[in-house]
Order: structure tokens, then C-alpha cells, then sequence
């Protein structure tokens, strides 16, 4: 499935397989290979033998190149977002947040929440921010767009977008209590809108002729903003027409003047009563006036250019609301199906509504089908005809971005099932929920919105965000290594901040913690120590954190005293942090302990603070802080300050601790402990374990001749 995929849907170049040539593949052994990348939607290409006991595998293939050096292609199925795309997605995001709180606020309340007054306004509300912000895009990519730079969605994609968000409004979102009225003012105001006919420059064109009904246009304009509904252009070149040279016409085209001025739209009713009562009226008048057209002789209705009364007639047969006259007119001007149905509403049935727009669409598209070709009139087409998935699947085909959407809008509306695909475990609103995420992937910076739309679709799309969010600060650390250069602090903690931030959002603990293992790990291979135990210390990694500590005194082994004491200094707050812990592994915590009080032992001797420094020496193996490798390391750090001349720095109890380790070493290494005892100082002497016992006889030493000074002193 995937060579089968890739052979129909990616280019590469230079071509892996030659056109036609696909089926030599099976032949010579060879398949093509794809490893999806985990951390965005690219993935790699490349050739490779079949793994079947039938193929020979001694049997070269002419496919591969000489060497033995297989090209490996990387692609994406999507085409990463770039700045006027990631700026819709940013700001789209804002809208579909506020409708997924509203859609948990509803889980909250009694069924049919949503269908009350607040909600359904809130939805509509939300709805038509989507619209309004299509129309700012596509505005903006208009002014902008240049056919030399051409950008990546341009503005005909927005205008797609536009045409096809706000008739969704118009159909399935209307204002509460409207739900049942007349629809057919709004369909026409949508077709006018976003399909403008007839054009601006054809009514400038008739407006500067002194005989305008001379031109072969004119009739075919005034029919045309007849059925827009487009009142004052009709209106203005009816008038025109007082100066034709036929009376008859004068006086006609004078009495359909107030005819079309006065016809009744629901918008300006208080009522649908009253609206249905003024139609009446008005298709009264229309009547009236047929009845004076039909007393014009025929030998006058001809002029010197046309048949004046038939174009007039056709007029008047649209006003009458006759669907026969209004479908022939509107193919003969070469209007599409939508502007039939929009003016059927108008003029033929002044009172259809939505429910019933479906069966008017379907009669006139057996004459005026969709184009086919175009995803946006098929999606126009679908909305129209109530058949939802039929529109979500042109939606995907369109722009994916429009397909989650809308059926995000769709499921909240429940005209899409909520059940779940037992094959795909995913119902259809997180189907193209995460599609769209996917695509959001192939931009692995917008990961932020990314798993928001994610954690929306169920276990599977959080699962998938889980994912998400353990490879981003992975990421950093794969691009650092790919620049040649160190993983920068500041953006690792300023990431792991945002990712924590998702965590607890989304109540994702587990992930949480891993992150933050995973942020640890990185930073202390960055040797930066105080950031990586608070990051141990926030996901309890105690295993962690003692790797933390070797990897610190390990440091004190390769690269000496002063860089330890400078990086156990940024371990010290950590350290505070712990002690009011209560779940804290206490094993851990003390190794830990042993690291911030030996650094500060070699800090108060290096200051001269002898007195203190001997004290922490005792304590750090009194009370067993250091652990028993380091015995033997302390001990000969105390040899020094035994042989300090000026003042005595032991107490007698604190030489006795010192004496009692030495010789605990010395009894355990007889016994065949060395290994336990002596190899850290062995690793820090340079003649190794042999150097580390001459060290440690200089402690005894050290040791003897300071208890006998105390002893000739009388210091003890």
C-alpha cells in the first residue's frame, strides 16, 4: 500500500522508478521502503530488496545504482505552513478553542442545552467569527499576492473559504427563533456577495450610452439584476427607457417602476403573517400589470433592434414567480443552479424554507448540474442538498483546514454521528479533526496547536498528542547536534515550561514527567546540573537525580575541585526543595546532600574558614553522608588540615571518627574489598590504586603525629 501510494502521489526527483516502470520493481526483487519520521509528518524513500524466501537474493538488480550507495529521498505528504498561513491557523485556533469550551460546558448541562436561546447565539457567534476572519485573509491575500511570488494559499483559496464557511451559517446556523423562516432574502444576499453579476463595468458601459437599448447587453442586464433582487440598477434603467421612442414601452416600463420597488422582502416584516399578506398583494399588481401588457398590439412591440415586449414579458414572468420563464431566462444569461435556487426563494417560492431548499435544488440541478470539476461549487451543492458528508469530503478535498472545521460544527449541530469507526476507532468529526492535525505536524514549531486539536479527538488523538509532546524537547536536542553546536538553556527550559503548561492543562502527568526526565537528560549532558535535579525533582526521576550526582562527582574526578564546587553550588536550592518532600527517596536525597556539603567543605577551606571546613569533613563521614567509595577521597582531603600547624582544627571526637574510617579501610581492603573502598581515589590519583594506599599511609600518618601533638600539648 505504501509503494502504491507513493508511486501515485509523490514526485521525486530524480525519479526512484521510471513512469510505467513500476511493475520491474516485483521483478528484480526490489520494493520501495518508507520510514515515517516520529517527530513530524515527513518521511523517508528508498529502495530496497524484498524480504520473500521466492526472490534469489543473489540476483542483482538493475534498478539500484553501481555503488552501494542507496539514495534516500525525505518528502512530506503536506506542505509545511509558512507565515500567511501560520498566521490563519494561529488566529482560527483562538475560535475553535472557545467553541470546544462551550461544547464541555454543554456536557455539563441537561440534553438540548445547546438548542437554547444563549447557546445557539453563542454558536452562531463563534461561527461567524470564523467567517469574518476567512474574509480578512482573503481581503489581505488579495492586496498582496503577486504573480511573480505566488503565495502559498492564495487569495481564491480564502475567497473558496469565505464562499463556503458562510453559506454553512446561512444554512444550518440561523438566528434563534428564525430557524423556520423564509430563506430565501439570505440565499440571494449570499449569491450577491460572493458571485457579483451582473459586473460593475457593464452598468457603467450602459450608463454612459445616450440610447443604452441600442446596446445588445441592455435587456440581458436588466434581467439579470431583476433576478438579483438588485432593485435600484433595475430601477435606474427602467427609467432610462422614458425616453425610448415607443410609448407603449414608456408607459409599461413606468408602471413596472413601483412594481419592482415595492416587492416584499421578509427582512422588512415584523412578521411572516404580514410578510405573506404584502406578497399576496404585490403579486396582485404583477397580475394588473400582465393584464396591460397583453393590450399592447403586437405590431408595436417590436423596435428598431429588438422585441422590446418579449424581454419585458420574461421580466414580468420572473416577478410572477413562473419557475419555467425563470429557468430558461437564467440559462439563456448563463446564471449556474445557484442562482436559480437563490431566486426561486425570491420569486417563485417567497416563502421556502431551508428545510425545503433541498427539493428545489434538486429539480433545477437536472438541468443546471454542479461543475464537477470545482470543490467549492460541489461543496455549495452538498450544503444545499442536507447531504453533510458528501460536503465534508469535498471540504478535505478543498482545504483540510474547512473539513475539521465544519465538522466540528456539524457534530455540536448533530448532523453527523458521534459513534465510533470500529475499524479506525475514530468517529467522523475526529477523523478530519486529526487529519488537520497531521498537517498541522508537518510544522514541527506548531506543536502547541497541534495537540490542542488532538487532545480534542478521544483516546487516539491523545494518544497521538502524547507523542507530540515527548519529541519536542527531543527536537531541540536533534537540532542542536544537526548545527554542530550545544543545546541552549534558555530554550530548553523556556519549552519544557510551555510543554508542562500543556501537560497540566490537558491533565497529562505521565507525559509531564517524562518531559521533564527527557529535559534533564539533555541538560546535564550540557553540564548544567542545578537544572537538570530540578527537573529530576519534578518528575520524581529519583534514579534520575543519581545519575545527576555521578555524572557531578565524576566531574570533580576529570575536571578537579573548583568546576565541582562551581556546579554543586546550583544543586544547593534543589536540595532545600527535597527536604520538604515527603515522598522523596531518602538514598537519593543523601547523595545528593553529600555532594552540596562536600562542595561547601572545599569552599570554607579555599576561603581560609579552616575550622568550619574540618567540622563539615567530620560530619560528612560521621554521620556516613559520603557515601563508603568516598571514604578514603576525604580522608586524604583531611590530611592537609591535619597537618595545619597554627591551631588544632579536630576535636578529639572528631579525629577518633576520622582515625575509625581509616582503619575500616584499611581492615575491608585486607579482606578483599579494595574495589569498594579505594577505587575512587585510585581514579583521582594519578599512579593509581598503588599511589591511593601510599595516600591513605599518609593519613594515618598525618593522623598519628597530630594525635601526638594534641597528647604533648594537653589539647585533648
Amino acid at each position: 500500500m505504501a509503494q502504491e501510494f507513493l508511486l501515485n502521489h509523490l514526485n521525486l526527483a530524480p525519479p526512484l522508478v521510471a513512469a510505467g516502470a513500476s511493475e520491474d520493481l516485483a521483478t528484480a526483487g526490489q520494493t520501495l521502503y518508507v520510514s515515517p519520521s516520529p517527530g513530524d509528518n515527513s518521511m523517508a524513500v528508498f529502495l530496497g530488496p524484498v524480504c520473500c524466501p521466492c526472490i534469489d537474493p543473489s540476483k542483482e538488480s538493475s534498478l539500484l545504482p553501481a555503488s552501494d550507495q542507496v539514495p534516500v529521498y525525505l518528502c512530506s505528504a503536506d506542505e509545511v505552513p509558512v507565515a500567511e498561513r501560520r498566521l490563519f491557523i494561529t488566529d482560527t485556533l483562538v475560535i475553535f478553542t472557545a467553541f470546544r469550551n462551550l461544547m464541555e460546558t454543554a456536557a455539563s448541562h441537561e440534553d438540548g442545552w445547546l438548542e437554547q436561546e444563549e447557546a445557539s447565539t453563542t454558536m452562531r457567534k463563534l461561527a461567524i467569527d470564523y467567517v469574518n476572519f476567512i474574509k480578512e485573509c482573503w481581503v489581505h491575500t488579495s492586496q498582496v499576492e503577486n504573480p511573480e511570488t505566488p503565495l502559498q494559499c492564495s487569495s481564491d483559496s480564502y475567497r473558496a473559504l469565505y464562499t463556503c464557511f458562510s453559506l454553512f451559517v446561512i444554512l444550518y446556523m440561523p438566528e434563534y427563533g428564525l430557524e423556520d423562516a423564509p430563506v430565501g432574502d439570505e440565499v440571494m444576499e449570499w449569491l450577491n456577495v460572493h458571485f457579483v453579476e451582473p459586473s460593475t463595468e457593464e452598468g457603467d458601459h450602459l450608463s454612459r450610452l445616450e440610447r443604452p437599448w441600442e446596446d445588445e447587453s441592455f435587456w440581458a442586464y436588466i434581467a439579470r439584476t431583476t433576478i438579483r433582487g438588485l432593485t435600484k440598477a433595475t430601477v435606474f434603467f427602467l427609467n432610462v427607457l422614458s425616453e425610448h421612442p415607443s410609448k407603449d414601452l414608456q408607459d409599461v416600463a413606468q408602471e413596472l417602476i413601483p412594481v419592482v420597488e415595492s416587492q416584499p422582502l421578509l427582512k422588512n416584516f415584523d412578521s411572516e403573517s404580514a410578510f405573506k399578506r404584502a406578497t399576496n398583494l404585490w403579486r396582485d399588481r404583477v397580475k394588473l400589470l400582465r393584464i396591460d401588457m397583453n393590450h399592447v398590439p403586437e405590431s408595436d412591440r417590436y423596435d428598431d433592434f429588438d422585441n422590446w415586449w418579449d424581454r419585458l414579458s420574461d421580466i414580468l414572468g420572473v416577478l410572477e414567480g413562473r419557475g419555467d420563464v425563470l429557468r430558461r431566462l437564467c440559462g439563456e444569461l448563463g446564471a449556474d443552479w445557484k442562482e436559480v435556487c437563490a431566486a426561486w426563494g425570491l420569486f417563485v417560492q417567497p416563502h421556502l424554507r431551508r428545510q425545503d431548499l433541498a427539493d428545489v435544488a434538486l429539480e433545477v440541478q437536472d438541468g443546471l448540474p454542479p461543475d464537477s470539476t470545482s470543490e467549492e461549487d460541489m461543496i455549495h451543492s452538498a450544503l444545499i442538498l442536507g447531504r453533510v458528508e458528501e460536503a465534508l469530503q469535498h471540504c478535505a478535498n478543498l482545504d483540510v483546514w474547512l473539513a475539521a472545521h465544519l465538522a466540528d460544527l456539524f457534530l455540536s449541530l448533530k448532523m453527523i454521528d458521534s459513534d465510533v469507526n470500529d475499524e479506525s476507532g475514530l468517529s467522523k468529526r475526529d477523523s478530519y479533526i486529526l487529519s488537520y492535525a497531521e498537517y498541522l505536524h508537518s510544522d514541527p514549531t506548531l506543536w502547541r496547536i497541534t495537540v490542542d486539536y488532538m487532545y480534542s479527538c478521544g483516546k487516539i488523538g491523545t494518544a497521538r498528542a502524547d507523542e507530540v509532546l515527548l519529541r519536542v524537547p527531543l527536537r531541540l536536542v536533534e537540532s542542536a547536534q544537526a548545527d554542530g553546536g550545544k543545546t541552549q538553556a534558555g530554550n530548553v527550559v523556556g519549552v519544557v515550561k510551555d510543554v508542562n503548561q500543556t501537560c497540566y492543562d490537558y491533565k497529562r502527568e505521565s507525559v509531564r514527567r517524562t518531559v521533564c526526565k527527557i529535559a534533564a537528560r539533555t541538560l546535564v549532558q550540557e553540564n548544567l546540573y542545578g537544572l537538570a535535579v530540578s527537573y529530576c525533582i519534578s518528575a520524581e526521576d529519583w534514579t534520575g537525580m543519581g545519575r545527576v550526582v555521578d555524572k557531578m562527582l565524576e566531574e570533580y574526578l576529570q575536571s578537579g575541585m573548583e568546576r565541582f564546587v562551581k556546579s554543586a553550588s546550583t544543586v544547593s536550592l534543589s536540595l532545600q526543595e527535597l527536604a520538604a518532600r515527603s515522598n522523596a527517596m531518602g538514598i537519593f536525597v543523601q547523595r545528593l546532600s553529600f555532594v552540596v556539603r562536600y562542595a561547601d567543605f572545599h569552599r570554607l577551606r579555599t576561603k581560609g574558614e579552616l575550622f568550619e571546613a574540618a567540622d563539615e569533613l567530620v560530619v560528612l563521614l560521621r554521620d556516613e553522608i559520603a557515601p563508603r567509595a568516598w571514604w578514603a577521597v576525604l580522608l586524604c582531603d583531611a590530611t592537609e588540615l591535619l597537618q595545619y600547624e597554627q591551631a588544632f582544627l579536630f576535636s578529639q571526637a572528631g579525629v577518633s571518627h576520622l582515625l575509625q574510617k581509616s582503619e575500616e579501610i584499611r581492615m575491608r581492603s585486607a579482606q578483599g574489598a579494595e574495589a569498594d573502598y579505594l577505587d575512587v581515589l585510585a581514579r583521582s590519583s594519578k599512579g593509581g590504586k598503588a599511589e591511593a594506599l601510599n595516600r591513605l599511609r599518609a593519613v594515618r600518618l598525618a593522623l598519628a603525629r597530630y594525635i601526638a601533638r594534641c597528647s604533648i600539648l594537653d589539647n585533648f
